[in-house]
């Protein structure tokens, strides 16, 4: 899964990139909301619960029926195709009122980007109906024991937009795209291609679901099965998704005041997401299924040790890749964005604000890990009320930055605003865990991190040290900042694992044990 994962968030990485050196500033910012609003309006929909509950309810669902497994899992793609692809004519009809309610109803943004805004929304918003398909069918096959296909599948999707995105820049003919000049045949291409590449993606799973002998046949009757709990855990989740969308209003029209503002904010998070997915993402859904089943069966102990062992394991990586990416922020972002129509200096920002963004990379991993055993145990409150202060606390930050800071130091203080939410949320979620569960092997995680910690301080120093005299003596250019991060990146993980492995880090020998049976002989014959 986590190898699945690796190959789809790298190739996430190279699509960002190579879409970010395609259409540059100025469309840059028209393109990236109304990409995302086809995830906000998914998430307000259907997204928060299809990623959350239903993995609990499809595993007690095919106990309730052993002899028809297939019966409950039909029914739920029978009812989200449905409600989704209504959902989806409806936001294409409400398109030019939705761009206009994320950027200060339609005075954040110039009027050309605002247009140009609502002409790309109108072909990416079907990916609503993409995205709630694929949701549940990843589900389905994660349920049963089947992961790989949900990792790779994004890959495809990747692939596609890298196409389109170089596709676009051989049409430009090298000219710096704007929002007022972009031509019938360019908008149509970065239309077309993104919105192809959620279908690939979604089309994908197909035949790995047939692999399972799931087949589907569509069900109409939605009473009963279990489709009455769903309703009723789906309250509460809305209520969690429906904060994490207000939260985000408020932040991008926040963001739309400063040029390039909502593009910096957009890339910056892909990059501090990315360590996240390709590990806790890979361990949030191989530990759902088998959390749920224990606390089907009231073994909350055995809840309360996958947990750990979880945490643990993400840990080893998510450690260091905080701090890393907190002092080479600058040098990650140059080397990935520095190219075609996004200069040097608007690459050297995404940089600081991944900063920003980073500092709360362990404390929002281990609240979304925590967050899935309050799901195992089909409890959608507890996690909606922790994040309703989450929230808060990101908007609050977020208000008082706005009103000291100017410019783009004001999209650095969002990323810090976001930061310090998680860290209060992963607070108050393992507190309240504890009284659930029982304690976590508290001892034995917070030893383990303490430990990383240890090892990684020292690394990242060095690190910094050496990206500085690089950069000193080559240059701010994006050779330069490869070569730094690559000798950096070197001694950091050398100093990283001998420290690690002298303070007997048990995760770090276990991940070093697992890609060594990978990558051998013996494991491939």
């Amino acid at each position: 899964m986590a190898l699945g994962t690796m190959v789809s968030r790298t190739t996430g990485f190279l699509r960002t990139a190579v879409i970010a050196s395609a259409i540059g500033v100025t469309i840059g910012d028209s393109y990236n909301l109304a990409n995302t609003l086809p995830n906000i309006v998914y998430e307000l929909l259907l997204g928060g619960v299809l990623t959350s509950v239903v993995v609990p309810l499809l595993v007690a669902g095919s106990r309730r029926d052993a002899r028809n497994k297939d019966a409950y899992a039909q029914r739920l793609l029978t009812l989200v195709t449905v409600a989704l692809a209504i959902a989806s004519v409806g936001a294409i009809l409400l398109a030019p009122w939705i761009v206009r309610l994320y950027s200060l109803g339609g005075h954040g943004l110039p009027q050309s980007e605002i247009a140009l805004a609502t002409l790309f929304a109108r072909f990416f918003l079907p990916q609503i109906l993409f995205y709630g398909v694929g949701a549940i069918m990843g589900a389905i096959l994660n349920t049963r024991s089947s992961f790989a296909a949900p990792m790779w599948a994004p890959v495809l999707n990747n692939l596609v937009v890298i196409a389109t995105g170089i596709l676009f820049l051989l049409i430009a003919h090298g000219h710096h795209p704007q929002a007022g000049t972009i031509t019938r045949a360019q908008w149509l291409v970065l239309s077309v291609g993104t919105t192809l590449g959620i279908l690939a993606q979604t089309v994908a799973l197909i035949p790995a679901l047939r692999a399972t002998g799931f087949r589907f046949i569509p069900r109409f009757r939605s009473r009963g099965e279990g489709t009455g709990k769903m309703v009723r855990l789906a309250g509460w989740v809305f209520l969690y998704v429906l904060a994490n969308q207000v939260a985000y209003l408020v932040i991008i029209n926040l963001a739309s005041t400063v040029q390039f503002g909502i593009s910096s904010y957009t890339y910056a998070f892909v990059l501090f997401s990315l360590p996240h997915a390709i590990v806790g993402v890979s361990v949030i859904t191989a530990l759902l299924p088998r959390m749920s089943r224990s606390a089907l069966d009231g073994r909350l102990e055995a809840v309360s040790r996958d947990l750990a062992r979880g945490l643990k394991l993400a840990g080893a990586i998510l450690v260091p890749s905080e701090l890393l990416m907190i002092v080479l922020g600058p040098w990650v972002a140059t080397v990935v964005f520095a190219h075609f129509n996004l200069s040097l200096e608007s690459a050297r920002f995404v940089g600081y604000v991944l900063m920003g963004f980073s500092a709360c990379l362990v404390p929002f991993s281990i609240f979304q890990l925590e967050l899935r055993a309050f799901y195992a145990m089909q409890d959608t409150r507890t996690p909606a009320l922790i994040n309703l202060g989450v929230n808060a606390v990101n908007l609050v930050v977020d208000i008082i930055f706005f009103s000291v800071l100017h410019g783009r130091a004001l999209i650095v203080g969002l990323a810090i605003g976001y930061s310090c939410s998680y860290v209060f949320g992963a607070l108050v979620s393992t507190r309240l865990l504890r009284r659930r569960i029982g304690p976590v092997p508290n001892a034995h995680v917070v030893r383990t991190y303490a430990r990383l910690s240890a090892a990684a301080i020292p690394a990242a120093g060095l690190a910094w040290v050496i990206a500085w005299a690089v950069t000193k003596l080559a240059g701010n250019g994006w050779i330069a900042a490869l070569a730094a991060l690559v000798l950096s990146g070197l001694v950091a993980a050398g100093i990283f694992l001998r420290g690690a492995t002298r303070m007997k880090v048990s995760e770090i020998r276990e991940l070093g044990s697992s890609l060594l049976s990978r990558v051998s002989p013996r494991a491939s014959s």
